[in-house]
């Protein structure tokens, strides 16, 4: 059997076992209390409980968020709740306690502070209707917990159980708690009682009436209320006190106890007349409960307790009732040698209240004649101390004679004082005038003062902090500030608004007298200098405007310092008030309850000109629970409705740019401001990535919708409420409308109409579903067949279009069918169905598709369904071999697979056996599915069905360019259809080839599912940009449309260029144009045509680098579609006319023709020794010679690169680029134009995945393809023998270089490529300012980041010092750091299978680490990761990558090589984070140890024999680290 050593364990192992919700209040979420850790143990294991039906559920609370407000929901509905707390809760809890008294709740107590705790937080509620247990050893933790259990449900009153830690825990540890014990004490069938019962009750801001009561007869009867009562036998009393000093079996102290001898006050159980009456239970009947609880604990264990302890002489005349921390130290002394004290007796109480005076006085020897009561009690409300007025009381009501009682104020006791203490408590006892009231020890604590809890600034919400710091700078004032000193006030209380508020008022005040004792100054002789004189005059006249007194003020500051008067340094020592300060409170959610929302009050009701910045912390997914039971107000709207105050609702995962906009205008606006700020988290220590999705999910559903409102907004001819986002919830709807203020919104916003005007929620999406399939029901009453209803889950849309055409196949065959995705369908219908087909592919690790997640949690989890009159079939498609591992097999097809055998389960009848389709069958999921279906059309009996129509072919991408018209489509029919945010799915193809994709936000896609509204549709725009190099003035343009119509990021992307997110329909035309307005264009970014052709950046050689780019520019324009449906649907203006019918121009497409290319098409080109933008991995690399004149001569030509492969088909692979030979600058384009047009003409057109250059010249082979490129070039033109060259590296050189003309070079790391703006890291905006003073251009590198190139001399201490100003010269990171790349993926890509640009930065801070350790630092290690393995970061030749297979798994490759020349091989698949770390680290550490001089990591791989080297794309799938199995 294990052992407890510490209160905290014992406590919590009883509160685990005897309750079903504990409440954990908790430092912070992120930082475990004593009790805690130890309950998340238990939850982790899944440790049985004695109470809970299930698991116990353990609910951390922060102690600041008034956190007793989280028990009333779970006890009013029928749950026992324990609470794990300080003491330093319970005051300001009080309004609670009085309410909370009434139920069934244990409060588990730790007083405060540790090892001298302050009891008077406790005498403080003494009357709030508790009762409460004090334990005082390790022992008496375990029992009184489990007697405060068990009590609650006798009782069905709350019950304090409160100890100090430090003391408790100083004890040998002591066994687990005996289970037979608890379950014995514990009354299971009162509490199932109780557990079953739940209360209607509602108000925490009324008193409900509830009284806890105690039938007058009968036994364990549940009251109308909730209440448990029983009727129980007083135990039997012993009498008379001991006489000698053996052990306490209480444990408090080595003296036996005795206790009262009233021997009459035994009552039967047997009661002649049954009643089943209530009344209020009586001190009397817990004394009886209690009782009965501590005898069948003395039954079982021998340990003894009583309401009040005894232990001493019989006949002892003096006494000591200690009511303090360690009273077993005072009990060893007098064991010790108590004749030195005249052999006094102790006193000590277990049963503080209620407090039996009769049951004290019986267990006081009748000798005793004097007694010191101690106290340690620092906050005392009477000039006499509680326990010595209960004590006066006790004594003199019960007849006699009573003692004399002489009170001590008890400080802190070490053991070498304590015999020094005892002897001044007796002596002040024994003499003739004891003072009362006489101080015993040190009355400050222990030195060092004892910690006290104090609240601290999680450190996300440094976030917003950091944005008042960068705003406001000097200005900034805090008046709450967390960690500054606040002389004889705590760190709890100076936190709080009204401590804040009353701090900013006397500030105010204070810098009044400055400004008039600085006016004095000026108009006396006290400063020296006139200057000085004229300069504060000047500042006094306007002290009051901020946008003046910055400046005045500096120059004040100045002129005071050279004038060195005895004034002038006075007034200096204040310097800061010579600024207009901007002044806040920062506060928490916790003052939006209750406790805290008073202070807001105050300040609002004041009108000064305050502001408030108040983080709320709620998660979104929370939400319903956290409010449902907390009643959190929501501080905007009651602001709001004050009407005097400026109000802003801020997220800055969502706007940055809102948030300072915000921030500044509450500065400026005079009277008081409320910045709300959401910032939601589980945990303090939370990942961003994790606050981002859960801010995105509640600002785009309109939970925490961003506005600004000025009241006096109308007075500047503005509105009063500016809305930032598309929704806003109900509540603020309403304070809108009656204003009218929502109907103004509505005119000024149209596009936002429909989403202001209606709420959403569950119940929407609810009758969604029934209306549908209402409609689709009244559809097929004209129909004779059977009704089949076909339920698909899908998310890539095959399993979708299997369902759709199942369902036109059935009503071919005289079905009545119905399709609808599982999540559509309302499910309590469904045992009325009569023949049901279910179609499911697979997601993630065996998981269901999005659309029939919740389908299937309700089919699972359901006790209602019965399904024994409904026939069923279920077809799946999975991948067999998608997850190698044998271990991971059991993900194959498994939510077909439990479909089946939960339909069964629920008594549904096979039609057809279970269906597996199989993409590694030589037809992939056909193959299974073919032999499925016609076993479902014999089993409904309509197999035989005659003259069945022709189903069309499916409809390919071939067919969509075809019927185009040139890429015209009905694109601008889909940009003028406001009834949604999405384009067609044929459009979506065309307006890939404008340079455009359709997404949506996946981070929020489940969200809105489930609120009945479409997905959060977006189009992410990729510029066409040659060569990577933009001027200055293009750069602002550019972040110009980020910000205004985007989402307020720009990527660089690996093509080097820009792209934008989060451009919704309605701004899609005004983005093109912008983009054309700054001389750039996006046609053919994307598409199977030849996109942005890429140059290596090489800041170091100008004049080559120019005559590269020139070709770069050159290739780009000659290979360009010549298409007018760019210009006629992006540039053309609304008004212009189109010609039409005979009239139309007839496009052309001389190069492309009207189909296009069969893929898509990159060109690259690279400058030795740099391979920067990786040469071999295009369709066409280009390598730039040299000549003798030290200019560009021509190239060498790769043809064939490629990244693009699909997981586990191992017909797919990346490959590298082959030498075809050399070709004379001149020629180059024509070259270029020849190998593409043999692709165009030969490519396979039939299977997009086999479509790429690098199949169609292995199919044809290198000498077949470039044999047919010299014939379509003609004129005896041939490549020639390539060039020698050599590649030295392919990531980029960090840091300022000057080039051959003087001219300097800075490259900036930009992680991941993304340009945005952070709390931490204003990058954005930095770089706009870098882009106004810069006189050069802009390079964008291959690798994502960006090069600041062409400062001269004159300019250059100028820019570096704006690079450092906004901490854009930071180049110092690890080299595996400034190595790594990865795509976009999550949330906007819908091929990512994982997390990659988000996640990646992560993972690199965990292997730099082990870099670190190994002396690695500084080793360039590239290392790369995609989403998906469609390879747009490249990470095929990276020497470490990882390729997404699920959210939060990947594919781990090794051996590329560091020059981008070799690929790289799998090493392990579906692995997580912590396999991949255990595996590098032993893997580093060998590297370290035994790598050659200037040997990289890839080659060392290869040559240690970790991983085979990949020799050429066809035999990357061979000799792999694990074994990959083929389809085949």
């Amino acid at each position: 059997m294990g052992s407890v050593t510490t209160a905290g364990e014992a406590v919590a192992r009883i509160a685990y076992l005897a309750s079903d919700v504990v409440v954990s209040v908790q430092p912070s979420l992120k930082d475990d209390s004593e009790f805690s850790k130890h309950l998340n143990s238990y939850s982790a294991s899944k440790a049985p409980s004695v109470v809970a039906k299930d698991l116990p559920e353990i609910l951390p609370v922060r102690h600041n968020a008034d956190p007793l407000l989280s028990v009333f929901q779970p006890i009013r509905s029928g749950k026992i709740v324990s609470v794990t707390t300080t003491s330093s809760i319970l005051v300001q809890s009080i309004p609670h306690l009085y309410k909370l008294a009434q139920y069934p709740v244990v409060l588990h107590v730790s007083l405060q502070p540790t090892g001298y705790p302050d009891y008077s937080d406790i005498t403080s509620i003494r009357q709030s209707g508790f009762t409460f247990l004090q334990s005082e050893s390790l022992q008496e933790a375990q029992d009184i917990a489990l007697t405060a259990h068990a009590l609650v449900v006798k009782s069905g009153k709350g019950v304090i159980h409160f100890f100090d830690s430090a003391v408790v825990s100083n004890a040998k540890p002591i066994p687990y708690e005996n289970k037979d014990l608890v379950k014995q004490v514990l009354d299971l069938d009162a509490a199932r009682v109780f557990q079953s019962s739940s209360s209607g009750e509602t108000s925490l801001y009324a008193d409900d009436g509830r009284v806890a009561s105690v039938t007058v007869a009968g036994s364990q009867v549940s009251q109308p209320n909730g209440a448990l009562g029983e009727s129980l036998q007083l135990p039997e009393q012993r009498s008379g006190p001991s006489s000698t000093r053996e052990s306490s079996a209480s444990g408090s102290s080595r003296r036996e106890s005795s206790a009262s001898s009233d021997k009459n006050s035994t009552v039967s159980s047997a009661t002649t007349v049954e009643s089943v009456s209530a009344k209020p239970i009586s001190s009397e009947e817990i004394y009886k409960f209690v009782s009965q609880i501590w005898s069948t604990i003395k039954d079982v264990t021998g340990r003894e307790y009583e309401a009040f302890s005894y232990t001493g002489p019989a006949n002892a005349e003096a006494a000591a009732f200690i009511f303090g921390s360690d009273t077993a130290m005072f009990a060893e002394e007098l064991d010790e040698a108590g004749a030195d004290y005249s052999n006094p007796g102790l006193i000590t109480v277990r049963l503080y209240r209620p407090w039996l005076g009769a049951q004290l006085a019986a267990v006081i020897p009748k000798s005793v004649k004097k007694i010191a009561v101690l106290e340690q009690v620092r906050r005392k409300t009477t000039k006499w101390g509680p326990l010595l007025l209960d004590l006066l009381t006790s004594l003199r009501t019960s007849g006699g004679a009573s003692p004399m009682i002489v009170g001590h104020q008890l400080g802190y006791i070490e053991e070498s004082t304590v015999r020094q203490a005892l002897r001044g408590i007796f002596q002040n006892l024994y003499s003739d005038s004891p003072i009362q009231n006489l101080q015993i020890g040190k009355m400050d604590g222990p030195e060092p003062v004892a910690t006290e809890q104090k609240p601290t600034q999680p450190e996300l919400e440094n976030a917003y902090m950091k944005i008042l710091n960068q705003v406001f700078k000097e200005r900034l004032y805090i008046a709450n500030q967390l960690g500054s000193e606040n002389a004889g006030v705590s760190a709890q209380v100076a936190s709080t608004p009204e401590y804040g508020f009353g701090s900013l008022v006397a500030r105010l005040d204070h810098r009044k007298r400055f400004i008039s004792e600085a006016a004095e100054a000026a108009k006396s002789d006290a400063l020296n200098s006139e200057e000085a004189k004229k300069a504060i005059s000047q500042w006094a006249l306007s002290a009051e405007d901020a946008s003046k007194v910055e400046s005045l003020a500096e120059e004040v500051i100045s002129k005071l310092t050279s004038d060195a008067s005895e004034s002038a340094n006075k007034l200096l020592a204040s310097k800061g008030l010579f600024r207009k300060e901007s002044q806040w409170l920062v506060g928490s959610d916790a003052w939006a309850y209750d406790l805290g929302n008073s202070g807001v009050h105050h300040v609002l009701a004041s009108g000064e000109n305050v502001n408030m910045l108040i983080i709320d912390s709620t998660p979104y997914s929370e939400r319903a629970a956290a409010d449902a039971s907390r009643r959190k107000k929501d501080i905007g709207l009651y602001a709001m409705n004050f009407g005097n105050a400026y109000v802003a609702s801020t997220a800055v995962y969502s706007s940055y740019t809102q948030v300072l906009q915000a921030m500044l205008e509450a500065d400026k606006f005079d009277g008081p401001s409320v910045v709300l700020a959401y910032l939601p988290y589980h945990k303090e220590n939370e990942s961003p990535l994790t606050v981002l999705q859960e801010t995105k999910k509640a600002v785009d559903i309109g939970y925490w919708p961003l506005y600004r409102w000025d009241p006096k907004g109308e007075e500047k001819d503005e509105e009063n409420f500016k809305l930032d986002s598309e929704r806003i919830k109900k509540e603020l709807q309403e304070f809108l409308r009656r204003d009218n203020y929502l109907s103004q919104v509505m005119k000024r916003h149209p596009e936002f109409s429909a989403n202001l005007s209606q709420s959403y929620g569950t119940e929407v999406r609810e009758l969604q579903k029934r209306k549908a399939k209402d409609a689709y029901s009244k559809l097929l009453e004209g129909l004779q067949g059977a009704p089949v209803t076909i339920l698909f889950a899908s998310d890539n849309g095959n399993a979708e279009n299997l369902a759709k055409r199942l369902g036109n196949r059935g009503k071919a065959r005289g079905l009545k069918t119905m399709v609808m995705a599982m999540d559509d369908y309302p499910l309590e219908d469904i045992n009325a169905e009569e023949n049901l087909v279910l179609i499911s592919s697979v997601a993630g690790q065996g998981e269901f598709p999005q659309n029939g997640r919740n389908f299937w949690e309700a089919i699972k989890n359901s006790t209602d369904i019965d399904l024994a009159t409904v026939n069923f079939t279920v077809f799946g498609l999975g991948d067999s071999h998608y997850w190698p591992r044998k271990e991971d097999k059991i993900y194959y097809n498994k939510p077909a697979k439990d479909l089946h055998a939960r339909l069964v389960t629920l008594g549904g009848k096979t039609l057809v056996d279970i269906g597996l389709g199989d993409d590694q069958d030589p037809d992939g999921f056909q193959t299974g599915y073919s032999e499925w279906e016609p076993k479902l059309w014999q089993a409904l009996g309509v197999d035989k069905v005659e003259g069945l129509p022709e189903e069309p072919p499916p409809l390919t991408n071939e067919d969509i360019k075809i019927q185009s018209n040139f890429l015209r489509g009905t694109i601008v029919e889909g940009l003028n259809d406001t009834s949604t945010l999405a384009i067609s799915a044929a459009d979506q193809q065309l307006t890939k080839f404008h340079g455009t994709y359709m997404q949506d936000d996946r981070d929020i896609r489940d969200e809105r599912k489930a609120q009945g509204l479409e997905p959060a549709y977006s189009f992410m725009i990729r510029c066409r940009l040659p060569g990577g190099v933009a001027t200055p003035k293009q750069w602002i343009q550019m972040d110009e449309i980020a910000s205004t119509l985007g989402n307020e990021t720009m990527k660089l992307t690996t093509r080097q260029t820009f792209q934008f997110h989060g451009v919704v329909k309605s701004k899609l035309k005004p983005a093109m144009q912008a983009i054309n307005r700054a001389l750039m264009t996006t046609i053919a970014a994307c598409g199977d045509v030849n996109r942005n052709v890429m140059c290596s950046s090489l800041p170091e050689h100008s004049a080559f680098h120019r005559d590269v780019y020139a070709v770069s520019k050159k290739v780009s324009d000659h290979l360009l579609p010549s298409t007018t449906a760019y210009h006629e649907i992006w540039l053309k203006e609304d008004d212009e006319k189109t010609q039409i019918a005979g009239d139309a121009i007839v496009d052309h497409e001389p190069l492309y023709g009207p189909t296009y290319l069969p893929r898509k098409f990159k060109i690259t080109i690279a400058i030795p020794p740099h391979n920067d933008t990786d040469v071999y991995a295009h369709d066409i690399g280009l390598v730039a010679i040299k000549g003798a004149d030290g200019r560009l001569e021509g190239f060498n030509v790769l043809a064939g690169g490629g990244m693009g492969a699909t997981h586990n088909n191992k017909k797919t692979y990346p490959q590298t680029g082959r030498m075809f030979g050399f070709v004379p600058t001149e020629d180059i384009h024509i070259a270029c134009e020849k190998i593409m047009l043999v692709q165009r003409d030969n490519g396979d057109r039939k299977n997009r995945k086999h479509a790429r250059l690098k199949y169609t010249i292995d199919d044809m082979t290198v000498e077949g393809f470039k044999a047919k490129v010299e014939e379509y070039w003609g004129n005896g033109k041939k490549f020639q023998e390539p060039r020698p060259f050599k590649f030295e590296s392919n990531v980029d050189t960090f840091g300022w270089i000057k080039d051959e003309n003087g001219l300097n070079h800075f490259t900036l790391f930009i992680e991941n490529g993304r340009i945005e703006d952070t709390a931490d890291f204003p990058m954005k905006t930095g770089l706009v300012e870098v882009a106004k003073a810069h006189k050069g251009e802009f390079r964008l590198t291959g690798n994502q980041h960006l090069i600041l190139s062409g400062v001269h001399d004159d300019d250059l201490d100028d820019m570096k010092a704006l690079l450092k100003k906004w901490k854009l010269d930071n180049i110092h990171f690890s080299g595996l750091r400034l190595s790594s790349s990865a795509c976009v993926a999550f949330p906007t890509c819908g091929l990512a299978m994982a997390e990659s640009e988000r996640y990646l930065p992560v993972l690199v801070g965990k292997v730099e680490k082990i870099l670190e350790e190994n002396g690695l630092r500084q080793e360039s290690v590239v290392m790369r990761m995609t989403g998906c393995p469609n390879g747009c970061a490249r990470p095929w030749l990276a020497e470490i990558a990882f390729v997404g297979k699920a959210y939060g798994a990947y594919n781990m490759y090794l051996g590329g090589g560091y020059h981008g020349q070799r690929l790289n091989k799998l090493y392990r698949a579906s692995i997580k984070e912590e396999e991949i770390l255990e595996i590098l680290r032993p893997m580093i550490k060998r590297y370290a140890t035994e790598k050659n001089e200037g040997e990289h990591f890839g080659d060392w791989v290869i040559r240690a024999g970790i991983i085979a080297a990949t020799t050429d794309g066809q035999n990357f799938h061979e000799n792999t680290g694990e074994e990959e199995e083929d389809e085949e």
